[in-house]
């Protein structure tokens, strides 16, 4: 039996991230990692155990290839239109599937987090 307890992003200036990931989605510090050559935050919502690590390298200085952003995580929005009223405010929307009733944003580093709306 396994259970998914975290997902990593690394990047570029921690406290920006942290900020952005607080007002963007209403998560928060829960732990902080502190070393020479880097610093790992951990983040979480109050709803379950599954975090969000971000891991700030020290030297690092250019933005992460991130691909063809072929990937994301997903989050659920109990109150989706106000959700999308923030980030539209926040201009970080980078995609919407009206169609499919979801759309995407993008964090500081380039990182797509998918915004799903409660469904029954």
């Amino acid at each position: 039996m396994f259970q998914m307890i975290h997902q990593n992003f690394n990047v570029l200036d921690l406290e920006k991230s942290i900020a952005f990931y607080q007002e963007a989605l209403g998560l928060h510090e829960v732990r902080r990692n502190p070393s020479e050559n880097f610093t790992i935050a951990f983040l979480a919502d109050d709803t379950n155990t599954f975090q969000l690590e971000l891991t700030w390298l020290k030297d690092r200085t250019t933005p992460y290839n991130l691909g063809d952003e072929e990937f994301h995580l997903a989050f659920r929005a109990d109150d989706f239109d106000h959700a999308h009223d923030l980030h539209q405010r926040m201009d970080c929307i980078c995609f919407e599937n009206k169609a499919m009733g979801i759309y995407f944003i993008k964090d500081p580093d380039g990182y797509w987090l998918e915004i799903l709306p409660t469904r029954d």
